[in-house]
């Protein structure tokens, strides 16, 4: 998708089953949220960031699956596998349809662009005691499993993660971009939404925040991606693209948040 040359030394099928595995182990030990408000929107976010991917890793093929998780943390994730979780404390950060686009869609650009396979093919050129036959066929042994989720992105509610390097972080910013204007929403959410980020950096880093660091230059950089994205934004809302995703009720929302 960039033209970037990776090291992917894990079989896509292997990635899926790993991500569909971590996923169905957030779901035992976390606690899915209720509203139907709150999942509808989400969903409503999701479906129109998945429209405009490409076509072989669109919605069409059934494998998407989103859940809404109980807890406070601001934090969101997208797995091999189709899988994405959002936490209902993202929605405290990510006050509007065009900034949670942001999110999912930098994290649906990690997985479109093979992110936690190359960063798991290094931690296994890095360990001399692993090789990818040992992943792939015993990737849920408990000798893996810091590697497999920490990999996957996941690691945080599992005690570990392995960072994303910067050229990961500035790939998934700017291709995030581009799908949220794509899908019709307005790209310079995107720097908004980092500068939320950033606000929130005087209470501590949040979980997403620290494996996803705002900075000047990442807010930067959005800026100088901003052009090419208002081009793909003006050529989405002028085909009719109009996501009609209303945020859950002001009352849901913590204080905090609120202006």
């Amino acid at each position: 998708m960039t033209g970037r040359k990776q090291l992917t030394l894990i079989h896509e099928d292997r990635m899926d089953a790993m991500g569909i595995a971590a996923f169905a182990s957030l779901k035992q030990h976390g606690e899915l949220n209720q509203d139907p408000a709150i999942n509808e929107y989400v969903k409503c976010v999701v479906i129109a960031i998945l429209e405009v991917i490409p076509r072989e890793y669109g919605p069409d093929d059934g494998r998407w699956e989103v859940l809404v998780f109980e807890d406070s943390t601001p934090n969101a994730f997208a797995l091999p596998g189709g899988k994405i979780g959002v936490h209902t404390g993202m929605l405290d950060v990510a006050t509007t349809a065009g900034q949670l686009a942001a999110v999912l869609g930098h994290e649906v650009g990690h997985v479109l662009l093979n992110h936690g396979n190359e960063r798991m093919s290094q931690s296994i050129l890095a360990d001399t005691a692993m090789n990818t036959a040992s992943i792939a066929a015993g990737a849920a042994a408990p000798q893996y499993q810091d590697l497999v989720v920490g990999g996957l992105g996941v690691g945080a509610q599992f005690g570990v993660l392995l960072p994303f390097s910067r050229k990961h972080e500035s790939e998934a910013d700017q291709v995030g971009q581009i799908f949220m204007a794509e899908a019709g929403f307005y790209p310079a959410e995107a720097i908004t939404l980092w500068q939320n980020m950033a606000q929130m950096s005087g209470e501590g880093p949040a979980q997403w925040q620290s494996t996803h660091p705002s900075d000047e230059t990442r807010i930067a950089k959005l800026h100088a991606n901003l052009p090419q994205a208002m081009q793909a934004y003006e050529k989405a809302r002028a085909s009719g693209k109009d996501p009609q995703c209303a945020p859950p009720p002001d009352e849901w929302i913590s204080p905090e948040a609120l202006p």
